[in-house]
């Protein structure tokens, strides 16, 4: 009873209240102190402080002088945090920050739904338009029709598996726009990827889809606002959503932007909260086009490899740069260095209070404390961008000249060009220290500027660094080193490997054999270029006149043991597999050795070239059968294997044309006419390219025929003879990091001698290369009164096949009276335009008809036929130009006529050489495409060498080719 008095007291009541007040108080510390006071701990560090990722220095990439060819410079680069922003203030973020970069042209992130005066379309779709439009390809929705279309094309060797051909399509600077895996454009998987996101059907419009994510309430956009503001809106958010749980990295809405932008931005901060400008590094190439194709250029992740060996072997961020040719490629993992990160303060309101020092952090836990950077290795190359540089002014120069049929101008003398060669565009120069195997300069024409490259290239420069004419496999491509990955005959300069053969079988250099103008060989006439050219003979010649006067005659007799003018065997063997095995001890069945890419199809091989062809057939069989045989025939993986084989094993009998189409319809092929189409891929294609005669014999030994070599395995192959047969590897590094490259140190000159005195062997060609430049007669005779004594040897190489014109119709229209005069333009045209009618109506009734199939299998089979013909060309104007013109002809018009007045393809120009002929130096060697003559290429060799040894001429001359 006394308590509860106590109670009513109200003084007592007043204690006991606040006493609980305090009791609470103390708790609820106690629980924000203890219980939760790390965890709050570490709310507030992080509204306070930001952790910002630093980017490491990426490994500097110098010449063998120590120039800095690739570096590093500071970028401004636009950021936006979103955790220290409500949905509303990011919103409005977002329009201010999008606008001020829009008003001042700088490139930003962008949504993938664009908005163009209203219009809505996904950006991915008009990716692959743009793509195909820009390439050629208009029609080709089907990414395994369009790798074989442009696999034709760029003519990559059907013996070339599909990812080896994509490797050498990249090098070309073609890149594919699929995944090879998938066979599905990037962009339509990009596509997929986004509209799974928010749970969207494949097939929904555009503007739907905007509709739909813009009303999402993640999103917070009132109705009100705009769609163009929205649509910037999303830019921002999109990216924060794709980030999931990470959304406190902060987002990169713009790179290397001007400083003047980055200047404004970083002043209106109290208006862009969460907005920072960081500095970054930026790739930077003081020489810009100068060497570009050694070091080759950045870009963003993007084929399927790339994916598969950076972001998931080696945890890259999806959207970072790396190195994708060249040096920057090739020794992408040494240059890229170890990223870090840092500590910023901010204040409420998300602007930059200061950088934390890092003594101020050590209470962080040990993974999250500040991260130092490491740098990438420095790389020191075997370049001198000197002469580099000269190399390419020399080459430019020289094919400029080529092209207009003028004047070389050099202080050496001018060259007068008797012959204009206009298609003369693209060419490579190597120069090489023959005792290391160094590469000095590797010049490849055209070339680019790598700085385009260093933030990511934009779609208007891409476009301008691809080629005038994408149907023309030699047209100027900025991005194709020719010097690496142009393979071709090497015409001429083979010749040395001839007489280096037959020296070896036993071979008599001294010997005179009779060059009596030509061979005739089953009805196929092979002649001397004296003949062929002027109808006359070398007469008696030894193998030094005969490298000297370059007599293919002498070199058809010591390549098979034969003398033809007397019609009898030479006291040595020699034949089609010795030949090419001793060309493989001169390297030229292996790449060169230089760390970027080449190619390298290897030395001719008849028995290999077959397999491989009848595995190449296998393959195409296997992608093209369902457009020509019914679905039943083909039904099971069982059925179509036994086709394949069945039609592969005709190769051994190579049946004529005709005898492939009745086999064909035998087989179960509905049509002679579809049979055709099928049966022109095997024979011409296929089986025409396995065999083997001796007239092929003859063509390898003057280096025309079935081999391929670049410049590099050349100039190697030439390096080796210079210097008494030491067959280093060429090499374009000297140091990575502190490692210095000693790849060639062991090499020695046994494996060339095979027991004989490699000297001896060697020094006879030395010889006639010699003779080549100081004879009369020499082929290279512009070095007859240079100061340096150089040894030399031309080579010119035949180019099959026509140019595809750069429009086809413009072509059909200025050739009709050519094709028959009796044609006239705007009937032909009409008849097109019917063409043209009927074939769309065809298509459209197949459509309709594909709807109302219930069978599965007959679905697919008017769905093959549907692709088979669009991507054939069906709906294209120029194919229905082409058929009027056949159709209207009374002359039986075929498409080989047609073609038949497109241009022709000039020859290869090679000039191979070396120099001092005393104590040889360097090797330097040049191939001009369609160059005409090989001699073309000497006045810019003869350039280079002045340049390397800094001579200077007594007396101008003028010399003749």
């Amino acid at each position: 009873m006394e308590i509860l008095k106590k109670l009513k007291d109200r003084r007592i009541q007043i204690i006991i209240i606040f006493s609980m007040i305090f009791i609470i108080m103390v708790v609820r510390l106690a629980v924000l102190t203890i219980t939760n006071g790390e965890y709050y701990r570490e709310m507030s560090v992080n509204k306070r402080l930001k952790q910002i990722p630093v980017v490491a220095k990426r490994g500097e990439i110098l010449d063998r002088n120590g120039v800095l060819l690739a570096g590093n410079l500071p970028s401004f680069t636009v950021n936006v945090s979103g955790s220290t922003l409500t949905s509303k203030e990011m919103n409005k973020v977002a329009v201010r920050l999008i606008d001020i970069l829009n008003e001042y042209d700088q490139s930003h992130i962008e949504f993938p739904i664009r908005i163009d005066n209203g219009t809505f379309y996904f950006s991915y779709d008009k990716n692959i338009d743009d793509w195909l439009s820009s390439n050629g390809y208009e029609g080709y929705r089907d990414a395994e029709d369009l790798f074989d279309e442009i696999r034709r094309r760029e003519q990559v060797s059907v013996v070339l598996t599909d990812t080896e051909a994509q490797k050498i399509l990249k090098l070309k600077g073609v890149y594919l726009p699929f995944s090879q895996s998938k066979m599905k454009f990037y962009s339509e998987i990009d596509k997929e990827r986004f509209l799974d996101t928010y749970g969207l059907d494949y097939d929904i419009s555009a503007e739907e889809a905007f509709r739909i994510i813009r009303d999402r309430r993640e999103f917070g956009i009132d109705e009100d606002v705009s769609d163009e503001d929205a649509y910037k809106i999303l830019a921002l958010k999109h990216d924060f959503k794709v980030l999931g749980y990470r959304k406190y990295v902060p987002i990169t809405i713009a790179k290397d932007i001007d400083e003047s932008v980055a200047v404004l931005i970083s002043e209106m901060s109290m208006d862009l909260p969460g907005v920072t400008v960081e500095i970054d590094p930026k790739r930077f190439y003081p020489y810009k086009d100068t060497a570009s194709h050694v070091l080759g250029y950045m870009g963003k992740i993007a084929q399927q490899d790339e994916i598969d060996k950076y972001v998931k072997k080696y945890k890259y961020d999806r959207n970072q740069l790396i190195g994708k040719v060249g040096i920057e490629g090739s020794y992408e993992l040494d240059l890229t260095g170890q990223d870090g990160w840092k500590y910023i303060e901010v204040d409420a309101l998300g602007k930059l209070v200061r950088e934390v020092p890092e003594n101020e952090l050590t209470w962080l836990e040990k993974d999250k404390q500040p991260k130092k950077t490491i740098s990438g290795e420095d790389i020191q190359l075997t370049i001198d961008i000197e002469l580099q540089k000269k190399v390419e002014e020399y080459l430019e120069y020289g094919l400029k000249t080529i092209q207009e049929g003028g004047v070389y101008e050099s202080k050496w003398g001018n060259y007068n060009y008797r012959e204009s060669f206009p298609n003369a565009q693209t060419g490579s120069v190597v120069v090489v220290d023959v005792k290391t195997g160094e590469v000095l300069a590797m010049a490849s024409y055209p070339d680019y500027d790598v700085n385009l490259f260093a933030t990511g290239i934009s779609a208007k420069d891409w476009a301008a660094l691809q080629p005038d004419n994408p149907r023309n496999p030699l047209a100027p491509r900025p991005l194709y080193n020719l010097t690496a990955l142009t393979a071709v005959q090497p015409g001429s300069a083979y010749k040395m490997v001839t007489g280096f053969a037959a020296m070896l079988e036993g071979l008599d250099p001294t010997k005179k054999l009779y060059a009596d103008g030509f061979i005739e060989i089953g009805g196929h006439s092979f002649g001397c270029w004296y003949w062929n050219s002027y109808r006359g003979r070398h007469g008696l010649i030894d193998l030094y006149k005969a490298i000297e006067v370059s007599c293919n005659y002498y070199f058809f007799d010591i390549a098979t043991g034969y003398d033809w003018s007397k019609d009898k065997p030479l006291d040595f063997k020699m034949n089609t597999d010795l030949l090419l095995e001793h060309s493989k001890k001169l390297g030229l069945d292996e790449p060169s050795g230089v760390e970027i890419y080449e190619n390298n199809p290897g030395i001719p091989d008849p028995d290999k070239k077959k397999r491989q062809l009848e595995n190449a057939l296998r393959r195409k069989l296997n992608k093209v059968l369902a457009d020509y045989f019914p679905v039943e025939y083909i039904d099971t993986d069982e059925e179509t294997e036994d086709l394949i084989e069945e039609i592969v094993s005709w190769s051994d009998e190579n049946p004529s044309r005709g005898a492939v189409i009745n086999k064909l319809r035998e087989l179960g092929i509905d049509t002679y006419e579809i049979a055709e189409g099928l049966a022109d891929i095997i024979k011409y294609d296929y089986f025409n390219q396995m065999e083997w005669f001796e007239g092929d014999t003859l063509n390898l030994s003057i280096g025309q025929g079935a081999h391929q070599y670049t410049p590099l395995q050349i100039a190697r192959f030439i390096a080796t003879i210079a210097n008494d047969g030491y067959l280093n590897e060429l090499t374009l590094i000297r140091k990575v990091g502190d490692e210095v490259n000693d790849k060639n140190a062991g090499v020695t000159n046994e494996g060339v001698n095979e027991g004989k005195v490699v000297n001896d062997v060697l020094n006879h060609l030395r010889i006639g290369m010699l003779n080549a430049t100081q004879e009369d007669a020499g082929t290279a005779r512009i070095f007859k009164n240079f100061p340096i004594t150089v040894a030399a040897k031309t080579g010119t190489a035949e180019k099959e096949g026509l140019i595809p014109p750069l429009d086809e119709v413009a072509y059909l229209k200025e050739n009709m009276a050519r094709f028959d005069p009796s044609l006239k333009v705007e009937d032909v045209e009409k008849m097109a335009e019917e063409i043209l009618i009927m074939r769309n109506d065809e298509i459209a009734d197949l459509e309709k008809r594909k709807r109302m199939i219930q069978d599965e299998s007959e679905i697919e089979r008017v769905e093959t036929k549907i692709n088979k013909l669009i991507r054939q060309g069906y709906l294209d104007y120029s194919s229905a130009l082409r058929q009027a013109i056949k159709d209207m002809s009374h002359r039986g018009l075929d498409d080989e006529i047609i073609n038949s007045f497109r241009d022709t393809y000039d020859n290869y120009a090679w000039f191979v050489s070396f120099g001092p002929y005393e104590d040889p130096e360097i090797a330097v060697v040049s191939m001009l495409p369609q160059g005409g003559h090989g001699g073309y290429a000497s006045p810019i060799v003869r350039d280079v060498y002045a340049e390397y040894f800094g001579i200077e001429p007594e007396s101008e001359e003028t010399e003749e080719p």
